[in-house]
């Protein structure tokens, strides 16, 4: 435990060294190649520094952290887009935060918007999620036939109409209020989830005398809660210390109705923001000139899958250190195919065949779980992440014992 206490003052000083070089670059180095030149070695280290530790929460949570989403920020801050981009530049304290963070401001919503909490994949016109940024779209980007990542309630073609909102300001302001409504429900339900986690952190001991399946649909759980709770917890202690509000990671992923609500709505919706902005948007203005507006957000989904999963490949190597088999990158590549499908399949129909909730829920769940089994897991379960995911709470509760 103390070692790995040292390695993580080590390697949490060299992120933020790190980023206090990239913000000084920011200021000296006007954005394109030069710029991108000069944080290409962030990047590659980045990349490496996972290795240092031996703990699964402190591998996993840095390769999330700082390998997967920190490195994506800093090459779209090279290019002057994604959060850390802002003119006037935002200060350096704001600018660690967002970088090493998996954090988004939450903007104030418009006064016309139904659900703002969870409007995860804004049409490019809307100024970025952390309130300091606006882009403006391509031409070839605005009013595609067929929108990937829209709100599954909302038929595609409709979306023609609806993707010219006024645009925002540079300097937008950022919510500090929120609803007390909001403010009561969070801290309950992530009570509820924390006393779920350690419930199931006791199950998962005796996990040997169940049935594989079973075992399997906890472990889908585990990883979820795991993340939640972890992503809470950082998002309470930047919301107490800044008093700004955040956008929410989660969206009771459980009640999912089809796979585009479940990876455009509800599942890890920071990372598939910053896959929105370093992967999606720019690889369907690319296609546009290749295949067509209509047809172009096809191979962005598929473009955005595919980093996913081998963002996912580098995360399992640093916990297990093996060599890699390419399953779970597999496993985003399926998905890579099949919401596409599902996404045409939707447009063709119009809404004239939509399947009731009870129907929905228990498809999507059940074909994310069989993948899983299939695809996700295997990988995470040679190397035993889960056995010593576990042994590691017991081990931490010991030391905050001995401790106090």
């Amino acid at each position: 435990m103390e070692g790995e206490f040292f390695n993580f003052i080590k390697v949490w000083s060299s992120v933020f060294a790190c980023f206090f070089y990239s913000h000084s670059i920011g200021k000296l180095v006007p954005k394109g190649t030069t710029r991108l030149f000069c944080v290409l070695p962030v990047v590659f280290l980045f990349l490496y520094l996972p290795l240092n530790f031996s703990s699964m929460h402190l591998v996993g949570g840095t390769a999330f952290f700082i390998s997967w989403l920190g490195s994506f920020k800093l090459l779209l801050f090279a290019f002057g887009k994604g959060p850390l981009a802002s003119h006037p530049p935002i200060s350096i304290g704001r600018f660690m935060a967002i970088g090493c963070l998996p954090i988004e401001f939450q903007e104030n919503p418009p006064p016309n918007s139904p659900n703002p909490k969870f409007e995860t994949y804004p049409s490019p016109s809307k100024s970025h999620p952390n309130g300091q940024m606006t882009q403006n779209p391509s031409p070839k980007s605005q009013n595609p036939k067929i929108e990937t990542y829209p709100s599954p309630s909302k038929s595609i073609p409709n979306r023609q109409n609806r993707e010219n909102p006024p645009q925002k300001s540079r300097n937008s302001k950022i919510e500090t209020n929120p609803s007390p409504q909001n403010a009561r429900k969070l801290p309950l339900n992530q009570v509820i989830k924390g006393i779920l986690f350690v419930i199931l952190i006791g199950v998962l001991k005796y996990s040997e005398h169940f049935h594989q399946n079973l075992v399997l649909v906890l472990h889908y759980f585990y990883i979820y809660l795991t993340l939640e709770n972890l992503l809470a917890i950082v998002s309470i202690l930047t919301r107490s210390l800044s008093g700004l509000d955040l956008k929410p990671h989660f969206n009771d992923p459980y009640l999912s109705t089809s796979l585009q609500d479940f990876w455009g709505r509800r599942w890890n919706l920071v990372a598939h923001s910053i896959l929105r902005s370093a992967v999606y948007e720019p690889t369907r203005d690319y296609s546009a000139g290749v295949i067509g507006r209509e047809w172009a957000p096809l191979p962005a989904v598929f473009g955005s899958f595919l980093v996913s999963g081998l963002m996912h490949e580098h995360i399992y190597y640093c916990m297990g250190r093996v060599r890699p088999t390419w399953e779970v990158t597999w496993f985003f590549v399926l998905h890579g195919v099949c919401l596409p499908v599902e996404i045409v399949l939707k447009n063709a129909l119009k809404g004239r065949c939509r399947l009731p909730r009870v129907i929905s829920v228990p498809l999507t769940f059940g074909f994310i779980v069989v993948t899983s089994y299939w695809l996700f897991f295997p990988q995470f379960i040679r190397c035993k992440a889960d056995v010593r995911m576990i042994q590691e709470h017991g081990e931490f509760a010991a030391f905050l014992k001995n401790v106090f």
